[in-house]
């Protein structure tokens, strides 16, 4: 049977309210083919999302969907897998969503290495709310909070992810759509943390801003600071500044998920209940 997009999206909610040109549909369509492609029945999907653009995600999907608060959409997917293991839950958030205001919340699900994938649209902005600084705007751009240039130094997100504890740690772009559902699929299979950082342009409240041109033009930014992994190892250190690594970064199967760690100390408890 061919296959068919209209199969796993809220038609009513159609077209999104995403800006022309705008990485998260194709995101979007990424994540829908991973899906398919692992045969996930979408009774068995949960997609929960915070605030700003990324929010946007859960209202499209035809699945368990939650729409949470700002920065605390880990929070609400812990408690959504640990109630039921069995179900497959993938996060969608933002930049500033799930690395500034929600940082703690990804720092521990990393840690604890619960069987969540948090898909990171990382387009280095606060896109919603309208151009402010996020932890991984680059240094000297234009922002609303940082109107003479940014003088924060940004971090890497995978870095962070894979200091943290994350088992499956990977970056791809929306310039290849292909290798970001190659990538998706290998991670949703994982059993553990799962962490995507997906870089996407924000051309109207972070290119258009800057003088960076059309959505075209900013994918070319983008493809500019990318590199593969394999070709990322070989470069000296003078030549990694400025460029960010893709593919599968880190792949750990030697730890336990968090929920199983957690049946253990079910099973404790009741033993000790029966005495």
């Amino acid at each position: 049977m061919a296959f068919n997009y209209e199969d796993y999206l809220r038609i009513d909610k159609m077209p999104t309210l995403w800006c022309w040109g705008c990485g998260d549909g194709v995101i979007l369509k990424s994540v829908i083919r991973a899906i398919d492609s692992l045969g996930w029945k979408m009774d068995d999907v949960c997609i929960v999302s915070g605030i700003g653009c990324s929010g946007r995600f859960s209202s499209y999907v035809n699945c368990n969907t939650v729409h949470t608060t700002h920065g605390r959409a880990l929070a609400y997917a812990t408690g959504i897998k640990l109630a039921n293991p069995e179900k497959k839950v993938v996060v969608i958030s933002g930049d500033g969503d799930s690395m500034a205001i929600g940082g703690n919340h990804t720092i521990h699900a990393c840690r604890r290495n619960i069987d969540i994938n948090l898909v990171l649209i990382n387009n280095f902005i606060y896109g919603l709310t309208n151009s402010q600084t996020s932890p991984t705007t680059p240094k000297d751009f234009w922002t609303v909070t940082a109107q003479y240039g940014n003088i924060d130094p940004s971090f890497d997100p995978c870095e962070i992810a894979m200091a943290a504890g994350a088992t499956f740690v990977g970056r791809e772009s929306v310039i290849s759509p292909k290798k970001i559902e190659k990538l998706l699929v290998e991670g949703f299979s994982h059993e553990g943390f799962s962490f995507f950082d997906i870089h996407s342009n924000c051309h109207v409240n972070l290119g258009r801003k800057n003088k960076m041109g059309d959505a075209t033009k900013m994918l070319q930014w983008i493809e500019s600071r990318l590199v593969s992994k394999n070709k990322f190892d070989t470069l000296s250190e003078e030549e990694k500044a400025g460029k960010f690594p893709t593919g599968v970064l880190k792949h750990d199967t030697s730890r336990i998920e968090y929920c199983k760690a957690y049946d253990g100390v079910i099973a404790r408890a009741q033993a000790k209940g029966g005495h």
